[in-house]
């Protein structure tokens, strides 16, 4: 969708950095709670393994659907509800920051999603958002806010393990302190049970995405596209600077250079759907993917892990030494991550390495290998570039030429 004249990517280049921006600190959840959250999933398997009476073949059933409940097995193309898909549970998601709704404003921690399109917070009297003693929500309130209005349509996402339902309403929401976006439609969430305690435990409140409306349900505009659509930022792009042990920083309106080192290369997006673009291969020690059909990826800011088709992710975990557990997860030994060997990924020929040591997730003696293998039938994506690759280079992603800038970030 274009929404003004041609910006060339020149134009661009030298005017971002100069553009009146504005920005959102972004905070990461530490890792020993996402190794936490690992190995509680090994262990609840483990549990269910030995309390099964069931024959073989059901407890293999079993097995399965419990490493294949936290995602969907299609993407957007199922005929039953097939419009309101979405491809993760945010079990790893690490990044959140504010955002702030109504008229006076009510504060949310959200994820800021590249990886989805709706914006959605629970309502006061959610259920299955959190407890009193521990995932306690900020939750809002229509009646104490001067610029709601009702809308009152259902909402409803369907993720692996359960929905997420509520209804839409509309509202003024305001980012990074100063880009005030009048009307904005939303979800407000009544029942967040489909996220289990990847909800419960996370700390964020909702989800804000930053995808396209193509995939957004009920075909509400995203929040960025009405942003630019009533002038609230000088230019169409937004940037992810992501933190490796401190706060992030996403940038709206521009892109800050003293983040990142050389020039920005931009890729062209292959659909203007989630921002997915394509891959010439990627190769780590002796594994090497390449292929004459098209391979499809998508960069996911709502996503911790990098993830492939499984075979592909079973030889690259054989090549650096990590090995899978029955969850589907692949560990390494700690005594030999200096070893492994970068992780590269080529993009309209160029190349984009992973230092074998940012592959690793390591707190409490056990060292995760940051990358998951998981199948999408077509339409979806074969890989998901999540926050493994994001923290390695900084990312700009441009609404209106529907492209995705990469350089590499500062540390």
């Amino acid at each position: 969708m274009k929404f003004f004249g041609c910006i060339s990517l020149l134009l661009l280049a030298s005017s971002a950095v100069m553009a009146d921006m504005s920005r959102v600190t972004l905070y990461k959840r530490p890792d020993d709670e996402l190794i936490a959250a690992h190995l509680k999933r090994e262990r609840d398997t483990l549990y269910q393994m030995l309390n099964m009476k069931q024959d073989d073949t059901a407890t293999s059933i079993a097995i399965a659907a419990a490493v294949d409940s936290r995602h969907l097995s299609s993407l957007r193309g199922s005929a039953q509800k097939a419009e309101s898909i979405t491809i993760k549970d945010y079990a790893n998601a690490q990044y959140y920051g504010v955002v702030e709704i109504g008229s006076p404003p009510q504060s949310f921690q959200v994820i800021f999603d590249t990886g989805s399109s709706n914006l959605w917070v629970p309502k006061a009297g959610c259920t299955h958002c959190g407890n009193p003693f521990f995932g306690k929500k900020n939750k809002y309130d229509e009646d104490a806010s001067s610029t709601f209005h009702e809308d009152g349509s259902d909402f409803e996402i369907m993720y692996g393990s359960g929905s997420v339902k509520g209804y839409f309403s509309l509202d003024d929401v305001l980012l990074a302190d100063d880009i005030v976006i009048n009307g904005q439609k939303f979800a407000e969430v009544t029942d967040a049970g489909g996220l289990g305690l990847a909800y419960s435990l996370g700390k964020f409140d909702g989800i804000l995405g930053m995808g396209f409306t193509s995939i957004s349900v009920g075909g509400a505009p995203t929040v960025f596209e009405n942003a630019i659509k009533q002038n609230k930022v000088d230019l169409p792009i937004f940037s992810f600077y992501l933190g490796d042990n401190g706060p992030g920083e996403l940038t709206f309106g521009g892109y800050d250079s003293s983040k990142f080192e050389g020039d920005l290369k931009y890729v062209h997006l292959d659909a203007a759907t989630y921002w997915q673009i394509t891959l010439d291969g990627v190769k780590s020690g002796d594994y090497h993917k390449e292929s004459s059909d098209k391979i499809t990826a998508i960069v996911d800011s709502g996503t911790s892990l990098i993830t492939g088709p499984k075979a592909d992710i079973a030889k690259l975990a054989t090549a650096v030494g990590a090995k899978a557990n029955i969850m589907g997860e692949y560990t390494i030994d700690c005594a030999k991550v200096d070893e492994i060997p970068d992780i590269v990924f080529t993009i309209d020929g160029t190349d984009y390495p992973i230092p074998g040591k940012s592959t690793v997730i390591q707190a409490q003696g056990t060292c995760l290998f940051a990358f998951m293998g998981m199948d999408f039938p077509p339409p979806g994506p074969q890989w998901i570039l999540g926050d493994v690759f994001m923290r390695e280079y900084y990312t700009v992603f441009n609404y209106h030429d529907q492209t995705i800038g990469f350089a590499k970030s500062k540390k």
